[in-house]
């Protein structure tokens, strides 16, 4: 055998080894490709449905937000309404309604204490270090009587 065909062996050899790792690395990666188009449909097969409960989900959501809002807006003409007959009362009925009391507040104190049978009372007094004090007497800061 000569150097050349010693060479060529070699090569053949190398070339053979070669082509060994390539082809167990496409086999590796066509395994990997049909794995992960598996996976894919796999995938597919269960976001489709999740992806149809999610769009029930929402519009379902819409039409309940839709009617939250209708309520809001009845509850705020209502607050309105009841605001404003509120005020029309009070400006109705506030003032003849506090003058009728006072009056009849007048009339009970004037009656009350001007009956014909009764004696008046004497008004009370309040003892101060061995002198009496009647509660009408006016007093001044420094305790001076007017």
């Amino acid at each position: 055998m000569s150097g050349g065909e010693v060479a060529g062996i070699l090569v053949a050899v190398f070339w053979a080894i070669l082509v060994s790792f390539l082809a167990v690395a496409l086999a590796r990666l066509a395994q990997t490709l049909r794995a992960t188009t598996r996976l894919v449909a796999d995938v597919t097969e269960q976001a489709v449905p999740l992806l149809a409960d999610a769009s029930a989900a929402v519009r379902s959501a819409q039409t309940q937000i839709d009617r939250v809002d209708a309520i809001a807006t009845d509850v705020q003409e209502v607050t309105s309404n009841a605001s404003a007959l509120s005020t029309t009362v009070a400006s109705t009925f506030g003032g003849p309604l506090v003058k009728v009391a006072a009056f009849g507040y007048g009339v009970r104190r004037a009656l009350g204490g001007r009956k014909d049978d009764v004696p008046a009372r004497e008004p009370r007094r309040t003892v101060i270090v061995g002198r009496t004090v009647s509660r009408r007497e006016k007093r001044t800061p420094r305790g001076k009587r007017d």
